[in-house]
């Protein structure tokens, strides 16, 4: 299939690559079907791309890039919209926002994008947890992260010229 987007042009990816927002995410209800797009040029950074409408993308990034120890819980009520009883084989993606000046980034650690792998079912989650930032300052965490392992990759980008899929079964 084919997904329009206004960052990458055209992207092929596979139907199976569709997560599936039943309730939307905060503020575009109205979109249901993401993917999250590899930026062939960033290794750091993923895009979660609506594959309905092409100007709506969102960076993301796992937390455990740029925070030790990220843990969250989610409440009955997300985890009956996601169809699960336990919070096993779940992905969470922090929303990014990226000012004009990098160095002020932040992640949302409030609502992470949380996915249940098997299914592609995925929920934007308002977590209970007030210790948890809304805009969580993120650039000296990504900083250290990179200082302390300076010949590891974050993730690995592909050699293709072309944004593809990230592909969950591998996370």
């Amino acid at each position: 299939m084919t997904v329009q987007t206004s960052r990458f042009g055209q992207v092929e990816i596979q139907e199976s690559d569709v997560l599936t927002f039943p309730e939307g995410i905060l503020g575009f209800t109205n979109l249901r079907q993401f993917v999250l797009l590899e930026d062939p040029m960033d290794e750091i950074f993923v895009w979660l791309q609506s594959t309905e409408h092409s100007e709506i993308a969102f960076p993301v990034l796992e937390p455990e890039f740029f925070i030790q120890n990220y843990k969250f819980a989610l409440s009955k009520n997300d985890l009956e919209a996601l169809g699960l009883k336990t919070q096993e084989r779940l992905r969470a993606f922090a929303v990014i926002t990226i000012p004009e000046d990098p160095r002020q980034m932040t992640a949302n650690l409030k609502a992470p994008i949380v996915i249940h792998i098997p299914t592609r079912m995925a929920r934007q989650c308002v977590l209970q947890d007030n210790n948890l930032a809304i805009r969580e300052p993120i650039f000296s965490g990504l900083q250290q992260r990179l200082h302390q392992m300076p010949n590891q990759r974050i993730r690995d980008v592909s050699e293709k010229d072309a944004p593809q899929a990230l592909p969950l079964a591998e996370l």
